[in-house]
């Protein structure tokens, strides 16, 4: 189901730093992530409640826990400390490096945040797409950022292929769904905000699977970001702890494994597009730490839902209720955060946005696949240090 943005610019939601006795007393700040039952929405009864706990969910929180979601995990979780196990070499010879759709695998510590390095290890997976650009054409350069996946050798990981793409195709029609629900909550008739998305042969959505290593005191596993796109859909696939979202007055507030729940949150360009109404949250992963008991690594499969490549965020307005509206004008202003990420949606097509976040994160595959972009982005060459925010 293809569901394309009618947005006002508001040059991606200035966000002020309030007094410490104002932030901490607005009623609107939140300090746990609320859980919501998706099983409601099939109860003409009980499908009015849902709907008012994903508007508060959407304006005052920008992250929620989905229970009882009809999405088989549990063949996927059981492959993914035998995808983490292969060979190094394996692992190498899909390496991101090969991908101008910056799909593959990614080794220990290649990225950092906000200059510190971020200690994961994980496979960029994405749903199935035939890559639309054609070189010599003159194509759109972000164009070339969807594509098809690398896979480990099927001799190595029998069934494993089969499995992440059955499993991406059920999250991504679950996000087409909650889109719609979305709509619903915001005031809007269901197909609301299907002006965001191409047709489905011309859609892509990304996949990672991520492996967070035990330390001896924790520290950064992802540091502080947002997400690009309109929806994150986050499968917890270990029992660790780690996951943390910063609240209104910029206080970091943990959002533990819930067994059979997806953790879902907003990206900055549905905060964009909705003009401020949906809130795109900050937040970081801490590394499992032996020190608290921990013991190995934590697991996570996050899903991020793309919009269409050439969408222009600022090319589109949408009409929402007055009574809707209030509701993000009660919330009050947000607090400074400490994430400044994908900042362009006032200017850029949003291919273009998530392809200069790929630059800035890989700059290796950049040079190799993207080099008038790269030397745009890095004029004095290859960092040292990467660091996408």
């Amino acid at each position: 189901m293809p569901i394309h943005p009618k947005i006002a610019s508001d040059d991606a939601i200035p966000r002020r730093r309030l007094p410490r006795s104002q932030s901490t007393t607005m009623a609107s700040n939140f300090s746990s992530v609320p859980v919501l039952d998706y099983s409601q929405t099939t109860s003409a009864e009980l499908k009015p409640q849902f709907i008012s706990e994903l508007r508060h969910a959407l304006i005052h929180v920008g992250f929620l826990y989905l229970s009882n979601v009809p999405v088989e995990t549990a063949e996927l979780v059981s492959y993914i400390p035998k995808l983490f196990a292969l060979p190094q070499d394996a692992k190498d010879k899909i390496s991101m490096r090969n991908s101008k759709h910056f799909l593959g695998y990614t080794t220990l510590g290649a990225e950092f945040t906000k200059g510190r390095t971020d200690w994961r290890e994980q496979f960029d997976i994405a749903t199935p797409h035939v890559c639309r650009a054609v070189e010599g054409r003159g194509d759109p350069d972000y164009w070339s950022l969807w594509g098809a996946s690398q896979w480990p050798d099927e001799a190595l990981l029998p069934g494993f292929k089969a499995t992440m793409e059955r499993y991406l195709l059920q999250v991504q029609d679950l996000s087409y769904a909650f889109v719609r629900l979305m709509a619903e909550a915001f005031g809007l008739p269901a197909d609301g905000l299907s002006q965001f998305y191409d047709t489905d042969e011309r859609m892509q959505h990304r996949g990672k699977i991520v492996r967070y290593p035990q330390t001896e005191e924790g520290g950064q596993g992802v540091g502080p970001h947002y997400d690009a796109g309109f929806l994150t859909f986050l499968l917890q696939a270990s029992d660790h702890r780690g996951l943390q979202v910063q609240n209104l007055s910029g206080e970091w507030i943990d959002v533990p494994p819930i067994p059979n729940t997806f953790v879902v949150n907003i990206g900055r360009a549905l905060e964009f597009a909705t003009q401020g109404l949906a809130r795109a949250t900050s937040h970081r992963v801490i590394s499992p730490s032996s020190s608290d008991g921990s013991t190995g690594p934590r697991y996570s499969v996050p899903f991020f839902q793309n919009i269409g490549l050439d969408v222009k965020l600022t090319e589109h307005v949408i009409e929402f209720p007055e009574e809707i509206l209030k509701l993000r004008d009660e919330r009050g202003a947000l607090a400074a955060t400490d994430s400044v990420n994908f900042t362009e949606f006032d200017r850029e097509p949003s291919g273009r946005v998530n392809l200069i976040g790929r630059v800035k994160s890989h700059p290796d595959v950049a040079e190799r696949h993207y080099p008038a972009l790269f030397k745009q982005v890095f004029p004095n060459g290859l960092p040292a240090q990467v660091s996408a925010y």
